[in-house]
């Protein structure tokens, strides 16, 4: 399928001036999903006068939309500094009238885990990964001048497991990688295990096309050779039983990946966290990307 380079029914709900550049919030017709979907853009001014700047994608976790990481991180302070732009898709499908979509997840609506559900009822509407990749990602590109070979993403918890996967799954796609918090491992974790089920169904074998510790442990050799970035918080109520960034460790490790992975005292799973190291991630991509500072 051909990369769309338009979004049907784009609207834009809203915008506001931010450090010098604008932070917009969208709405389209998604054909991938089949259903509306929303999206938050942070443009710095000097995509505003014409430059192809870099494009840094944040993936959020479950519970969260569009708008969570774009009004609780801070990142557009930064973002502009270094002259990124910033693009947060929200997360799921919304509105389908699956049975069980409101309450398929203890954590709320049906999360989409940035992959394409293959199992009814799921696979009609829960397609994130192209949704991402084949539709929405190359229209911002085209629509707003941005530079398309300079991508990066990142996510937190669902979305980490989103930005590591999507990353690995697509070598050459994105220039720069790192995570909040990430579900390293969902093929060892119970949402991973629920996940999985669900949307990919109980061939387990194909499990692990998802799980960043296994894709990251079939590497030949190291595929982002600058270095992946992770924080995770010591203080993670969630830490031990999901997320496993150990098990990442130990794969990057096996392959040669250089791997930061900072481990912080006193720090839960939530923005307070993210809040608090958002501006070392948009910098680590910022160098990534050779985008200049300003």
């Amino acid at each position: 399928m051909v990369p769309a380079t338009t979004l049907d029914g784009l609207e834009l709900v809203s915008e506001h001036g931010c450090f010098g550049g604008v932070q917009r919030f969208y709405r389209h017709a998604s054909r991938e999903i089949g259903l509306p979907m929303r999206f938050a853009l942070f443009l710095p001014k000097q995509a505003l006068a014409g430059e192809a700047v870099p494009l840094l994608i944040f993936l959020a976790g479950l519970t969260c939309t569009e708008e969570t990481f774009t009004m609780k991180a801070g990142a557009q302070r930064a973002a502009a500094a270094h002259g990124l732009a910033l693009l947060m898709p929200d997360t799921s499908p919304r509105g389908a009238g699956v049975i069980g979509e409101a309450d398929h997840w203890d954590f709320g609506v049906g999360a989409g885990f940035y992959l394409d559900a293959t199992q009814p009822p799921w696979a009609g509407h829960w397609r994130m990964e192209s949704h991402l990749l084949r539709e929405l990602i190359p229209a911002v590109v085209a629509q707003c001048g941005l530079d398309g070979t300079r991508l990066g993403i990142s996510g937190h918890s669902m979305g980490g497991h989103g930005a590591l996967t999507l990353a690995l799954r697509h070598p050459g796609r994105f220039a720069s990688v790192s995570a909040f918090a990430p579900i390293c491992a969902p093929t060892q974790c119970p949402w991973g295990h629920k996940a999985f089920t669900g949307y990919l169904g109980q061939d387990k074998s194909t499990w692990g096309d998802h799980d960043a510790s296994v894709l990251m442990a079939r590497q030949d050799g190291a595929p982002y050779p600058e270095g992946i970035l992770i924080d995770q918080g010591l203080a993670d109520k969630f830490l031990a039983e999901q997320l496993h960034p150990d098990a990442f460790e130990a794969a990057c490790a096996s392959v040669g990946q250089p791997l930061t992975l900072r481990r912080h005292t006193g720090y839960d799973h939530g923005y307070y966290f993210i809040a608090s190291v958002v501006d070392d991630h948009v910098a680590h991509h910022a160098r990534a990307l050779r985008a200049p500072s300003t």
